[in-house]
């Protein structure tokens, strides 16, 4: 893989063969940025049990909450395709943008104006240093891909996110895409 390949709004498909791992097993990362100091991504496939409200209690809202990543889980952060309506937000890609002000958009939320396909909500996020991406690339860890979902993958369902994706690459990874989650258990 060459670092010319890494640019941010492309996906991340964890290999099979991350296994054990509890964050990235079978993970679907949208690259929200990446540079010469290094790469931040955002884990789509992986639903906790909380919702906004449940963190939030004055967002009149179930939206569910996704696990980012292992790195500053104490730390909410969204993704949302409504940059008219949320200032400050950068561009990722594809008409995909993070951040932007979150008093505005708690209210937007509220007034029935941001649905939960327009907008996703992480504890965390997924980063790495310098280069760290690049390695973890020549070690087989990742599969990149183009989201051609480009601004819907905000509505796609996260159950069967990974084995579609895999079923998508075909050849090898076909027979990976009903594996159980653990080999063992086979």
């Amino acid at each position: 893989m060459t670092y010319e390949k890494l640019q941010k709004g492309q996906l991340l498909i964890a290999e099979p063969s991350i296994i054990g791992d509890l964050s990235f097993n079978r993970s679907v990362i949208l690259l929200a940025d990446h540079n010469d100091e290094g790469s931040v991504g955002f884990i789509l496939n992986k639903p906790l049990e909380y919702t906004i409200n449940d963190l939030l209690p004055e967002i009149n809202s179930s939206f569910v909450i996704y696990n980012g990543g292992p790195v500053e889980q104490d730390n909410l952060y969204f993704i949302h395709t409504n940059p008219e309506l949320i200032p400050n937000s950068i561009e990722i890609s594809n008409g995909i943008f993070w951040g932007g002000d979150f008093e505005l958009t708690k209210n937007l939320i509220n007034d029935g104006k941001i649905n939960k396909e327009d907008i996703r909500f992480f504890l965390g996020y997924t980063g790495w240093g310098s280069c760290q991406l690049e390695d973890e690339l020549q070690a087989n860890s990742w599969i990149i891909t183009a989201n051609n979902y480009q601004a819907s993958i905000l509505s796609k369902s996260s159950k069967q996110f990974w084995k579609e994706k895999i079923i998508e690459l075909g050849g090898e990874y076909v027979i990976w895409s009903n594996a159980p989650e653990n080999p063992i258990l086979n």
